[in-house]
């Protein structure tokens, strides 16, 4: 193998993942980190402490053997917990039996990954931004804290290093029709804190990620293992009711008393952090293509930023490391070389791209269905019917939810099949009279059987 290292820009979650990959094959790696070690106790920087793990996330981290650690640190949440204005709640599972998400630390994952990259013998730079970047020969110039700069030259680069990527950047720029496009929702959002009980204990069910849905906005909170939850709470930057009008202490209490009314007793640090804590912006992030020749390879966020509203974004870009492990074992057997690499990225990217796409439009899809639909009857019942109708039949039907999360099914496949069903659902909600009343009824059966027959 060539002395040179194989250099991943980023040492985020996709990046440390990808890293322990590529050592694990024997490839010396190099990562250069534009952060400080944040196992030195920089946890947060405004960003949120908790993620939610879901099968293609557990598959990656399997790949490495660290899933069952993890899973010994991370919460189960079996549904969604509506919350009303009337503090009444109402729980929505999110499968079958036994069918989770997961709510693990963001840093605590991270924090692993970076020991287990290292123990397979990656070395991690930090404080170490990608100034500038020959993408002819892999060749990359990062400067430190005090604008020192260094000449890194690469067996091949990896672009992890976020959304902002200044990897893509410089793609960007030295590349002829390279597509990059990016799209902000005119919604912010803003973390917040539910605390644990006098006891040490959870304030709320542990097992839910909960949802205080209001229509046009809306709070979510997932558990922490210390009994704390992460609150976050998606709203618009402008309007009536927005980060622009609710920015002092009489408007937040008004607010939050009348909006949240369960949630406030639990949030005695409300005020601070409302006032405090960072508002962050909400964007999508696509471009293409994604490699060049088999010198530079984006993956993870700098590939393809989705908003969070599916818990997708890790997901995918773990899953990104997955695909990459299983086209070098396809291609890499007789060794490594340049033409393998490039059949690789090129595979890679053309697998992906749709899929990425996907997911993020899928993702934006969701912030509708968890600000506004999860409070309505018919929403409720559409996923009553469905739940009921995939027992009966899951060769013939797969929620969406399920196969985006509890499965490894393309996301363009899941985004396509979820359509064709959404149309058959809206049909059967309006031909069977009174369909609440009989949602699992050897009727409605026979209508959808009929109409995957004629789809």
């Amino acid at each position: 193998m060539s002395e040179k290292p194989f250099v991943v820009m980023g040492a985020g979650l996709v990046g440390s993942l990808l890293s322990i990959y590529l050592a694990k094959r024997g490839h010396k790696v190099e990562i250069y980190e534009r952060r400080d070690d944040m196992r030195l106790g920089n946890m947060g920087g405004g960003r949120s402490i908790n993620l939610a793990l879901s099968d293609r996330g557990w598959k990656g981290l399997q790949g490495v053997g660290i899933a069952d650690e993890i899973k010994k640190i991370a919460i189960p949440m079996k549904g969604r917990m509506v919350h009303d204005k009337e503090c009444k709640t109402n729980f929505l599972p999110y499968g079958k039996e036994g069918q989770a998400i997961y709510s693990v630390s963001r840093g605590g994952l991270n924090c692993m990954l970076m020991n287990l990259a290292e123990k397979h013998g990656a070395k991690i730079h930090f404080n170490q931004r990608c100034k500038s970047l020959s993408t002819k020969d892999s060749v990359a110039i990062v400067e430190d804290a005090n604008r020192k700069e260094t000449k890194v030259n690469a067996e091949r680069i990896f672009g992890t290093d976020g959304a902002f990527s200044a990897v893509r950047l410089q793609m960007q720029t030295s590349m002829d029709r390279f597509q990059y496009s990016q799209h902000y929702l005119d919604y912010g959002y803003k973390e917040l804190v539910i605390l644990p009980t006098k006891d040490g204990g959870f304030a709320m069910d542990k097992n839910c990620l909960h949802i205080w849905a209001r229509g046009t906005f809306m709070m979510i909170a997932l558990p922490n293992i210390d009994g704390s939850f992460t609150c976050t709470l998606f709203f618009p930057f402008e309007g009536k009711e927005s980060f622009a009008t609710i920015k002092d202490e009489d408007t937040i209490e008004k607010f939050f008393k009348e909006t949240f009314p369960d949630a406030v007793p639990l949030m005695p640090t409300l005020v601070h952090d409302f006032l405090n804590n960072p508002t962050s912006s909400l964007v999508t992030i696509r471009c293409y293509p994604w490699s060049i020749e088999d010198k530079v390879m984006l993956l993870g966020d700098a590939a393809h930023g989705v908003v969070p509203f599916y818990g997708q974004g890790m997901n995918c870009g773990f899953e990104d490391c997955t695909i990459l492990e299983q086209l070098m074992e396809k291609h890499l057997k007789k060794g490594s070389n340049d033409t393998a690499w490039k059949t690789i990225f090129k595979e890679l990217e053309q697998s992906r791209k749709p899929n990425s796409d996907a997911i993020a439009d899928l993702a934006v899809a969701n912030f509708t269905e968890m600000r506004d639909l999860v409070t309505h009857p018919d929403f409720i019942l559409q996923k009553k019917i469905e739940a009921h109708f995939s027992q009966l039949h899951p060769d013939k039907w797969l929620p969406l939810y399920t196969m985006v999360t509890f499965t490894d099914l393309p996301y363009s496949h899941a985004l396509k099949q979820g359509q064709k069903q959404d149309a058959i659902m809206r049909k059967v909600l309006t031909s069977i009279p009174e369909i609440e009343t009989k949602w699992n009824s050897h009727e409605v059966e026979k209508l959808m059987l009929k109409l995957i027959e004629e789809n």
